[in-house]
């Protein structure tokens, strides 16, 4: 009876982390910037998921738990919506964690492929879930749970990492060591803007010039927690 309430458990885990997946991939396509209309047409209105209401471009975003995505909202539904028990607002602060401490044979145990990746809570199983960004959008890695363990006892601040609503973006491509909190829907930007910027099989230099963008522009949103 363990043994298959242990396979369920681990079944519905797979199906809502490959959920996760999806949405940032979904998202990330969102992120990517409006193209003019060729011939004049206006673009359709952006409109709040929850009431309809006009949309301005810089807009609010809040997280459905149960369907695992995101929602673009107003203002009014952002504040009186955000008790509700199947939504939560995509965090709002950009903490940098300059110093960090991440030791390289402990990023080596999470065997990503790439020296950029963002991590997550799912709030569902408190599990971690790390992505990292290619040209088909969100793309997951299997981490080594001890090895995030092991990650947070060298910088409690990790702990503070809320569930579904924000992410830690970890930058080490090429000589950069860059890690921040960011809200969650800073990462589904990130996807956007890479897939957005990829170039040829290879990505050319977009995806490097995205990722300078990115950073830069957290720089100035940086808030102290």
């Amino acid at each position: 009876m363990s043994a298959g309430r242990d396979r369920v458990e681990r079944i519905a885990a797979t199906r809502q982390r490959a959920a996760l997946v999806s949405s940032l991939r979904r998202l990330g396509d969102a992120a990517r910037p409006a193209q003019p209309s060729a011939n004049g047409v206006p673009q359709p209105v952006e409109r709040c998921e929850l009431c309809e209401t006009t949309l301005p471009i810089e807009h609010r975003h809040m997280i459905h738990l149960d369907e695992r995505r995101l929602l673009c909202v107003c203002d009014a539904c952002w504040a009186l919506r955000s008790d509700d028990p199947e939504l939560r607002p995509a965090g709002v602060r950009t903490l940098w964690l300059d110093e960090l401490e991440v030791p390289d044979e402990l990023w080596a145990r999470f065997e990503i492929p790439i020296g950029l990746a963002f991590f997550l809570r799912n709030g569902a199983d408190d599990s971690i879930v790390a992505l990292y960004p290619s040209p088909a959008g969100a793309t997951e890695s299997e981490i080594d749970a001890e090895a995030w363990e092991q990650l947070v006892q060298l910088n409690p601040v990790l702990r503070r990492l809320v569930p579904d609503a924000e992410g830690m973006v970890a930058n080490r491509m090429g000589d950069a060591r860059q890690y921040t909190i960011v809200p969650i829907d800073e990462c589904y930007r990130l996807v956007g803007m890479i897939k957005a910027s990829w170039e040829g099989i290879s990505g050319g230099e977009g995806p490097e010039r995205a990722v300078e963008e990115f950073f830069s522009e957290l720089r100035r949103k940086e808030t102290v927690a």
